[in-house]
Formats: C-alpha cells, structure tokens, sequence
C-alpha cells in the first residue's frame, strides 16, 4: 500500500507539472485566435466566433518576420557552426590528451560558465562599433558562439571521455593519424553528443534577445525576437495579435527540439555517465 501511495504521488505530481508547463502555451494557441474584445472578455475561454486567422497575417507583416526569420536563421546556423567545431576541437583534446596545465583549463571553461554576460557589453560594443560590425549577423553569432562555449566544450568533453581509449588506440594501430582518428572514427561516435550542442546553441541564438538587441540595429538586421518587440510596442492593445506573433516564434524551436528528441536525449544520456 506504500508503494502505491508513492506511485500514485509521484503521478500526481508529473501531471500537474505537465499542466503548468503546458496551460500556458495552450492559452497562448486559443487566444491567438481570437479578436482582442475575446480576450478581454474571458482569456480562459475557447474561441466562440470562428477562428480568427487575421491575427497571425497581420503579426507576420508587421512583426516583419520574413525578414526576421530569414536573420533568425542565419545567426542560429552559424552559432551552431562557431560552437560545435571548437568545441569539439577542444573536449577531443581536454578528455584523451594530458599535457601541462589541462586542469587550469578545464577549471577556466567551468568558471567562465558562471560569468555574467553584462560584464562584456560595453567593451564588445566598444569593439564591435571601431570594426563598424554593429548590424552584422556574422559577427554576432560569433559573440553568441563564444558565450554557449564552455557549457559546450565541457560536454562535448564528457562524450569523448565516454568512449573507451582502446578504440583509438586500434585505429592508431591500424595506421590511422590522428586527423582520420578524430574525424573518421571519433566523430561519428559522438554525433548524439554534436547534436546535443548544436540543439543548445541553435536554441540559445534563436531565442537571443540581450545581445541581438544591443548589436542588430537597423530593422533589415532584426531576428524574429527584435521584430516582435518592436510591433509589440505598437499593437500591445492587441493581444490576439501579440498572441500570435508570440506563437509564430515558438513553433519553430518545438519542431526544432521535437525533431532531434531522440539524439538529444541520447546524448544527454551519454553525457551524464561519467566525466
């Protein structure tokens, strides 16, 4: 009878943190639908009039999002290629090579983490201003890239240190240097752990708002982000709009995540067994 009561807690409990992660994404999806009066006059209720389909052309013209979604994209893209090349250049060096000062490296990458990104602003912007880079998309993945850095070096270390250091040395024994050990034999052993980062780092830069907002000037540079703040302050009255435009931004992260669950749980499983 303990177990079952345990049992059934611990159900309880899943569905009601289910209920709290979801009701809010639900009542975004059901008032987007709906005209402003709607929501005013009941925000819990289904849509009563028909769908209201205007709130997602409207908010997609005037949230500027062709041309977001198009910056969005671009600056997600590269992160991801900024981040998971050296990241992986470094977790292969950190997890299988011992050289002088490996943990005042490892101890460097675990500090930076915690290092709060305001403290960079002003000299990158400094920087970034005499480079005459404000408004580059390029050049903004690469600060997003290296903020996502150390969380993805450490990871992408701990993959690597899961494989058994015998597997390299067969395929050193085999004749294989050591650009075909990484890239022919290693790699593909940690692809669940690339995807991981990536899927972290695509979300992170997708999702940006501090760094884009302080960088990407100019409405042609906008991300999806920056277009919906800046509609927001125009048509906040409008919340079946606002609701849409919010929706607009979200859905493509969730088939993002949905569509690599598999590799990225994998690789948090991975990641989590030793390291």
């Amino acid at each position: 009878m303990k177990k079952k009561k345990i049992w059934i807690l611990q159900w309880v409990l899943i569905v009601l943190l289910v209920l709290y992660i979801i009701l809010p994404l639900f009542l975004v999806v059901i008032n987007s639908f709906k005209t402003h009066n709607e929501i005013i006059k009941n925000p819990l209720a289904l849509p009563m009039n028909g769908l209201y389909f205007e709130n997602y052309s409207a908010a997609w013209k005037y949230g500027n999002y062709a041309t977001g979604f198009a910056n969005s994209l671009k600056l997600a893209v590269t992160a991801i290629v900024f981040a998971v090349i050296p990241a992986s250049l470094a977790g292969y060096s950190l997890s299988t090579k011992k050289f002088r000062g490996d943990g005042l490296v490892k101890s460097y990458f675990l500090m930076a983490m915690t290092v709060p990104l305001q403290l960079f602003l002003f000299p990158l912007y400094a920087v970034y201003a005499k480079l005459d880079l404000i408004g580059n998309v390029y050049a903004v993945a690469l600060i997003i890239s290296a903020i996502n850095m150390p969380l993805s070096v450490m990871l992408m270390r701990t993959f690597f240190f899961n494989i058994p250091i015998e597997i390299e040395e067969a395929a050193k024994i085999d004749g294989a240097n050591s650009r075909q050990v990484l890239t022919q034999v290693m790699m593909p052993m940690v692809f669940p752990g690339i995807i991981t980062v990536s899927t972290i780092v695509g979300i992170n830069a997708w999702n940006e708002f501090l760094i884009t907002s302080t960088f990407l000037q100019g409405a042609k540079n906008f991300t999806v982000t920056l277009g919906y703040r800046a509609f927001n302050y125009v048509f906040s009255v409008d919340q079946g709009m606002m609701m849409a435009g919010a929706l607009i931004i979200i859905i493509p992260t969730i088939i993002f995540f949905l569509s690599l669950q598999k590799y990225v749980v994998d690789g948090l499983v991975i990641g989590a067994v030793k390291g």
